[in-house]
This record gives C-alpha cells, structure tokens and sequence, in this order.
C-alpha cells in the first residue's frame, strides 16, 4: 500500500502548492475509520482508496479529489458521518463523498426500468459536480483491476456493468485511456478465450514479422526530419478488445484485419499537424475514407486530433493520429484536464470543454422522455455514438452521430423543421429519409405545410433528440385522435338517455371522477381506459341503463354439470345464439367453443373431452365481446360516422386499436360488446353499408393449445 508520504509526493509532481498536511489528515482518518475492514483478496480495506487516489494524481487532480478517494467509502461502510467530514474536512470535501455515496448505491446492473431511471440519477449527480464521476470511475478501474479476488458470478456482473456503463461514458467523457482499459479488463472476465486468442495471434505475427512498432516509428521520424518537423512519435498495438470489436464489427477474421497497429506523433503547433500530415501522405498511400480532420470540426468532448490511416511497410494499414500537446493532454485526460493541476496552479487548456454542458443537455433533453427503456435506448445511443459532420446549404456544419439519417438532421436544425420533413436532398440529390449520412456531404430538408411525423420515422431516426421528438408529437396526435373519438362515443351514450353533451357536463363527470379536465376524461374515453356508462352514471345516475352484469354460467349455458364453470374461447368468442361446443379442461372448468371453430380439430381423437352445450333461452345482456375487422377511408368524420353507427346499434366499443395508416385509408381492430349473435350480424350489415367503410370481417384466429390438455 502507498504510504501517506508517497502519495503527497504524486501530488506534490505536479502541484508544488498543495496541502499535504490536509491530506495526511485524509489518510489517517480514512485508515482509522476502515481499520478492522478487509477485501475480497484479504487486504486491508484501506489499500483500495489509496489506490483510488493515486489513479487519480496520475490526471492531476486536484487536492479535494484526492481527499475525496481516499474517504470515499468511509459514509458509507463505516461509522462516519457527513457533519463529521464536513467538519474535518469541508463541506466541498463532503458533498463530494456524498454524491460518491449516492452512485455508489444505484443499481446499474439491475432490470432495465430501474436501470434506466438510475442512469437520470447518475446523470444528475454528474451536472452537480463532475469530480464525483471521476473518483467513481476511478473506483472502477481499480476493482476492476483486481476483479479476481470476486466470486465468477459477482465478476461477471461488475464486468457486464463496466463494458454496458462506465467505460462508454468514460469515453464519452474523452478519457480514451481508461475506456481502453475498462473495456479490456471487463474482456478478460467476460470472454478469456476470445481475448488469450487475440494474444496468441499477435505474439504469432510478431514473430514472423519482427517489430513492426519499432520499424515504423523509425521510418516516420526519419520523414519528419526531412520536413524539419519537430515532433514526438509513439506506436501502438492496439488492446485486444479494440481488436475484438472490430472483428465483429467487420466480420472478418484476424488475418485479414490491417489497422491493428496505433502511432500518434505529438507536434508543437497546429499548423506542424497539417505538414505532418503532408510528410506521411507523401511517404505513403493514404487508404481511401480513412481521413477526419477533428482539429477543423472537435468533438463535443473537446477532442481535437487528425486521424488518417496509410499502408505503411509490407502493405500493413496503420492508423495515425496528429496533434499538439494541448490536444494530447485532453485526449487523453478527457474531463480531468478541464480540473487538472499543473505548478500548483488550474491549467489553462484551450482546448478542454467542460462536459457538464453535455450532460445537461443529455439530462433535459431525455428528462420528457416518458418511457423508461426509450430513454435507456438514446442514452445508449448518445455514449456510444461516434460522429459525422454534415453541411446546410448556408455552410454550416451540423453534428450528428455515426449512422445518422434525413430525419435525425432535420431535428438537428429544429423540432419544426423535423416535423415538417416531406425529403431530402444529399449534395444535390433527392434521397430516400433513410439514407445514411456520410462525413462532408450537404444536406437539405424538403418541408411541406400540414405534414406530421410518422410511425415509421422511428425506426429510421438514431438520435435521442429526433425520436424523443417523434414519440412526443405522435402521442399528441393520438392523445387528439382519442379526444375526437371520446367526444363521440359520449354523445351517443348521453343521447340514449335523452341528454347533450356540453362542456359542463363533461367537466361535471371530470371533476367527479377526479381527473385533470373534460379533455383528459375524453382521451381516457377515446383509448378505452373509460367507458361511456361510466360517465353517465358519475353525471346521471338515475337515468344510467344497467351496463349489464356478467351472466352467471349456470343460466347463460345449458349442458353443464352442477357447479362447473366455463369461459368462452378466445379463438372463436361464441355468441348466444351460435351452435357451441364445450371442451373440458382439468383446473379450468370447459372452455366454450364456435361449433364452426377450426381449434375443435386438434380434439377429433379425444371426444370423451366434448361437451355438447346450447346457449340458456332469454335475453342476454350485450357482455358478450368479439373483434371486428375493418377497413375504413382516411377521410374526416368517417371514424365517428362509424362509432356513431355502433352505438345506434346498441353495442358498446370496449377497444379499439389501428393496425395500419395509409394516406388513403385505415386498418383497424375494434372490439365491441354484444348481446347475441344476431345483433353481431345487424351490425355487420350496416356497417357494410356505410360507403367508407371497404372492408369487414369477424376476427377469429387460433390460440397456442394451454399446456395443460386434459
């Protein structure tokens, strides 16, 4: 374990002014408070917040960051207290400790409603202060580091945790150096075959091929010398995972794969990056579509960098990256060097930004997001994205994630204009909305007055923005459509009792039945969450007709024996008046089906299982439901011609559902209730009638047979 001197020593490399007295006090209180604690592997507890702050002088980190590694665990795992931190230490310390606490505490792993609300969470506690995000992800790196003491079950959660959460949004935050290695450690538990594999194969190819890193990197500083370029020049293999990915990615084996190999050449200036550039290009053949220039169009992360990759010796593609110093020391450190230290003092980097204006803009533009797994999905998205740059036709540059489409960019510029897409044109040419944007090229989006997002622009927008919203204006217009539909089958229902709709009486019934206004009452109305009876029941109770009660089994069907129950199958849903047939099933009574029913087949050797039944004579109140299928014009007014034609044939819409929207007509399932089979055909026949109306049928469709058969 480091001792409290060595690790004012880290400190003090890169920060001469720093308290080390404040943080002896850290380290003795910390070991005081975690005396007695042990680790999986049989440590002191203590060895691990040491080593969590000392990850952290490593990016030069300010003195209250390293206090807080040290005691990061002790709110929570011992008998320290906030108000005791507090005191000692300060309240920045101790808020600090806290919110380390807190995302200590989230279940990331969990299922993914959970997970998803846990990821707002963490994203909150990131905006307040981003030094909290930095020691939790140095706490990761480091139990990752020593994941084996873990039981395997317990190793491969944290693992699946690691690759799903932290090392993206490590990433994300431009620390490329601890994504790569989160990503690699979380490998070896996760896939130890593939990664040995992996290994195996480079020490073959390093075999044959001898030092490939050394070759070239000598051959590029020879180049560089001949350009009177100074600069530093590092090469790379790259880690096994990165490997692994692009194996997958690509779906090719490791023979075949060429970039294997990473050189980055450090300059003084940004203008030697450009005529570094010029020297490798003329020395080698860059690879077609292999160029981004991140110095001209930075990442949001800050990153700055160019990236090509040539055929270097032998034919070998290498990917090389060319930056300065200052471009270095975010690409590497990410977020830590918008904090960093350097001769006691902040460094002023100019090329560091601040990521918390990303993750507040993360956080508010999925905080509408109303589905929890939609807003898993686009954060997924978000820390996984790369990017590419596109152009409006006035020159400006619009970024957009790897993959993007028409419709992401459109929602890019503005809701409005996403909204209103009708195309687009990619430099120059009418493209379909799914095209996948490329790096450099130009777009234009084509809008038309009265247009409105459609279903199927959800699976071809990526962005987190564009889909959220796409969801938000399709459940307006659901919600509207719903509103249109309630309205109508308000009207229909108060008229059989001889009363008008009018606003006050619904707002009556809203305010009655606790609900936010007429509005919500007849969107509830509309989606079936309400029916028409319980409305004129809240406003006139006298004047409400029965809605009907479930007819008792012994008086709506006769052949059974006394005390058995039945139900009426899903496939065929018989109505009184239809010539039926029961099968016994043991635990569920008989199940009650169409005599014309094709399921009756799959009982043609088991007759001792049939029960020959007929519907109870009298009149059965309209509980009995059956699915219509219609196909209807895409017209105004049509659908609630066809709720109205429903409800003057005494039948009530229990649910209704659209199956396919076309420009010129509609798909859709409505399940009514009826009272007999003759009612069913009398509504039918007029609904057959209706000019708009093209097409219906009665919905019967076989069921998977139950498990249990006798």
């Amino acid at each position: 374990m480091i001792s409290a001197e060595d690790l004012i020593a880290l400190v003090r490399n890169y920060n001469p002014k720093t308290n080390a007295d404040r943080i002896a006090r850290a380290y003795e209180f910390g070991e005081q408070m975690h005396d007695g604690q042990f680790r999986h592997s049989g440590e002191p507890y203590f060895t691990h917040p040491v080593a969590v702050a000392a990850i952290l002088t490593e990016q030069r980190l300010d003195d209250a960051t390293i206090i807080t590694a040290l005691l990061h665990d002790t709110i929570e795992d011992t008998k320290a207290s906030y108000g005791q931190v507090a005191e000692l230490f300060g309240t920045e310390v101790a808020m600090l400790v806290d919110g380390v606490t807190k995302l200590t505490n989230l279940q990331l792993s969990s299922r993914e409603t959970k997970q998803a609300e846990n990821f707002r969470k963490l994203f909150m506690a990131m905006s307040k202060d981003l030094r909290v995000i930095l020691v939790k992800l140095a706490d990761r790196l480091h139990n990752m580091r020593t994941i084996k003491a873990m039981r395997p079950e317990k190793q491969a959660q944290k693992a699946r945790e690691t690759m799903d959460i932290y090392a993206p949004l490590a990433g994300r935050m431009g620390m490329q150096w601890m994504r790569e290695e989160l990503e690699d450690l979380a490998f070896r538990v996760l896939n130890p075959e593939g990664r040995q594999s992996i290994i195996r194969r480079f020490i073959t190819l390093q075999r044959e091929t001898g030092d490939v890193i050394h070759r070239i990197t000598g051959d590029m500083r020879s180049e560089l010398e001949k350009a009177d370029i100074e600069a530093e020049v590092f090469g790379r293999a790259k880690k096994p995972y990165s490997i692994w990915r692009k194996m997958q990615e690509k779906d090719q084996g490791f023979s075949r794969l060429s970039d294997i190999y990473g050189f980055r050449i450090i300059t003084q200036t940004e203008e030697d990056c450009y005529r570094t550039l010029g020297a490798i290009h003329q020395r080698w053949r860059a690879v077609p579509g292999r160029f981004k220039d991140y110095i001209s169009q930075p990442k949001t992360n800050g990153y700055r960098s160019i990236h090509t990759t040539v055929s270097g010796r032998d034919g070998k593609r290498v990917e090389v990256q060319i930056r300065t110093r200052q471009m270095h020391d975010v690409a590497e450190t990410g977020v830590a060097a918008h904090w960093s230290y350097r001769d006691g003092v902040r460094t002023e980097n100019p090329f560091a930004v601040d990521p918390a204006k990303w993750i507040a803009n993360l956080t508010e533009q999925f905080d509408a997001e109303e589905d929890h797994e939609d807003f898993l999905e686009a954060v997924k998205l978000e820390m996984y994205s790369d990017q590419v740059f596109c152009f409006t036709p006035k020159g400006d540059v619009i970024k957009l994630p790897r993959g993007a489409t028409p419709i992401d960019y459109a929602y890019a510029i503005h809701t409005r204009i996403g909204h209103a897409c009708v195309g687009a044109k990619v430099d120059g040419i009418r493209v379909p909305l799914w095209t996948r944007l490329k790096n450099g090229q130009s777009c234009e989006i084509i809008t038309a007055e009265g247009q409105t997002p459609q279903v199927s622009w959800l699976e071809i927008a990526i962005t987190g923005k564009a889909r959220t919203a796409i969801r938000r204006a399709l459940r307006e217009a659901d919600r509207e459509r719903f509103v249109k539909l309630g309205r109508e089958l308000a009207r229909v229902a108060f008229d059989h009792v001889g009363k008008k709709v009018t606003d006050k009486v619904l707002d009556t019934a809203a305010k009655n039945m606790r609900l936010n206004d007429r509005r919500e009452l007849l969107a509830r109305l509309g989606s079936a969450e309400l029916t028409a009876h319980d409305v004129v029941q809240v406003v006139y109770p006298d004047l409400a007709p029965e809605n009907g009660e479930q007819v008792s089994p012994r008086r709506a069907v006769v052949g059974l024996e006394p005390g058995q129950s039945f139900e009426r199958a899903p496939c065929c849903q018989p109505l009184p008046g239809e010539r039926i047939i029961g099968i016994t099933y043991r635990g569920r009574g008989v199940v009650v089906h169409a005599a014309d029913c094709d399921t009756l087949g799959r009982y043609e050797d088991q007759t001792e299982r049939w029960v020959d039944l007929h519907w109870s004579s009298g009149t059965h109140p309209a509980v009995y439901g059956t699915t219509l299928g219609l196909t209807i014009g895409n017209d105004a007014g049509v659908l609630g011609r066809i709720c109205t034609l429903i409800g003057e044939k005494k039948a009530n819409i229990s649910n209704l559902e659209f199956v396919d929207r076309k420009p010129d007509f509609f798909r859709l399932m409505i399940d009514v209730e009826l009272r007999d089979i003759e009612q069913l055909h009398s509504l039918m026949l007029a609904l057959e009638a209706e000019s708009d109306v093209a097409a219906i049928e009665r919905l019967r469709e076989p069921v998977p047979e139950p498990a249990e058969t006798r």
